[in-house]
């Protein structure tokens, strides 16, 4: 009996099932060419060892979901009706890695070729939309506040830099007349259209380029011209084809997070920013974007602590991925007093490798200012507004400490101070609008069939 009783209770005194223990998490969305949901589409994740395969479906977003997974070696395989089967693998999974993989499936018939199979994809095809001219970008509005609006700016602007991260093409002005009509003299064309304010012209010869010669250079300044205007939708659209053809260009990847986000599809934004991370751990390029984003969001999305924490233990002598990780611990609810001593180990440290980085003082004195340590505040307030540009949230801050400590005329020459620089950091922003134009653009019909990405060109 004894024996018998302790064959029964044994599952319940061993805990949770070792096999559950160290699991899991692979989670993403599925979409069409244009970045849209597909809801309902069938996703499978294959075990290279030949165990069962576990299934799931999209929800209305395009959302699908796998907990419990062991570590291992897995393909990953969606497929929707009217639509080619998609595949990316093998994927290595490992013990207690949240992982997040977006699938875009092209219109058509499988013919079973895969991403393996012949190339079908001619990118001289019609894009889905025309650029008609340009127009003051003061009336644009924005998604938000004005806070996610300069984030969005920014993060295009860092995009577009992405361009010249190859050595700069030689612009001739005046070029022969009997040159060659190559995709490499559109590019260059193009480039100088853009450097002399015609933005126009640029995006014109761009596209002409990437229709010519589809690389991954020219697919990406075509869609870096039409994210830094603003023509999100034309943008993404170009982004998605560009990333179809070269799955493993960082620099496409990022395009289309930015253009997304910009677009105000946050949740897809934050997946395709958490797989841009993901494709080549080793470049920092994708959690700088990631950082860059965090500082705007009042919440942490899942996922994002893991890669800054990976973006920190790869790059420890990045004073940026120090502050990052603290902004993200920062973000978590619930702060034990450890957590706040790694917030603030992790700022130090990013102003040890950075003694001008204004934001990690910011984040400094806040947290001073939190535990109550007004000196300590002030000092660091201070010293964000002696190394930052237009600090104008430090003139605040301080203000706030001098009215706690009972520094009534201190506070109030500091609120002076912050509505002055806040108009000025407003005109510069509006500034910087007005040389920045929109594209006035028109979409085509959405419902057209898109051709299938082909696999990577060699």
């Amino acid at each position: 009996m004894l024996l018998a009783i302790v064959g029964i209770c044994s599952p319940a005194l061993g805990g949770q099932n070792p096999d559950k223990q160290g699991s899991a998490t692979i989670q993403g969305t599925v979409c069409d060419a244009q970045n849209r949901p597909l809801a309902n589409a069938t996703v499978l994740l294959e075990p290279q060892n030949q165990a069962q395969k576990l299934v799931s479906r999209t929800d209305s977003e395009g959302h699908y979901r796998f907990d419990v997974v062991p570590a291992g070696t897995y393909t990953l395989r969606a497929n929707a009706p009217n639509f080619r089967e998609e595949k990316e693998g093998p994927i290595v999974i490992q013990a207690k890695e949240n992982r997040s993989i977006a699938l875009h499936l092209s219109a058509g018939l499988d013919n079973g070729a895969g991403k393996n199979g012949p190339a079908s994809l001619e990118f001289s095809d019609e894009p889905k939309f025309t650029v008609a001219g340009v127009t003051d970008p003061t009336n644009l509005g924005g998604h938000g506040s004005d806070v996610v609006l300069r984030t969005k700016e920014a993060l295009a602007k860092d995009t577009a830099s992405l361009n010249h991260a190859e050595p700069d093409r030689t612009v001739v002005a005046n070029e022969p007349h009997d040159s060659a009509d190559t995709a490499d003299l559109h590019a260059r064309r193009a480039d100088l259209a853009e450097s002399e304010g015609r933005p126009l012209e640029a995006l014109a010869e761009y596209q002409r380029a990437a229709e010519m010669e589809p690389s991954e250079s020219h697919l990406f300044a075509w869609g870096a011209e039409l994210l830094l205007h603003r023509a999100f939708e034309p943008a993404i659209e170009v982004f998605t084809k560009g990333h179809g053809l070269y799955p493993g260009s960082v620099r496409l990847l990022l395009g289309l997070s930015v253009a997304t986000y910009s677009r105000g599809l946050n949740d897809q934004a934050n997946h395709l920013f958490l797989e841009a991370c993901d494709l080549d751990p080793k470049d920092p390029t994708p959690y700088l974007f990631l950082g860059r984003l965090e500082e705007s969001e009042k919440a942490e999305p899942p996922g994002w602590t893991e890669r800054l924490k990976r973006f920190l233990s790869l790059h420890p002598e990045n004073a940026l991925a120090h502050y990052y990780y603290a902004v993200s611990l920062a973000k978590q609810s619930g702060q034990h007093q450890a957590n706040r001593a790694a917030i603030e180990t992790e700022l130090k440290k990013a102003i040890e490798l950075d003694p001008h980085l204004g934001s990690a003082y910011l984040q400094l004195g806040i947290l001073y200012s939190g535990r109550k340590q007004f000196p300590e505040a002030v000092g660091a307030f201070q010293k964000a507004i002696e190394v930052t540009s237009l600090p104008d949230e430090a003139h605040y801050r301080l203000a706030q400490v001098y009215r706690q400590t009972g520094e009534a005329e201190k506070a109030r020459k500091e609120i002076e101070i912050f509505n002055k620089v806040s108009q000025q950091k407003s005109e510069a922003a509006e500034r910087e609008r007005h040389e920045i134009q929109q594209f006035v653009y028109t979409l085509k019909d959405q419902n057209a069939a898109s051709p299938a990405p082909a696999s990577q060109p060699h």
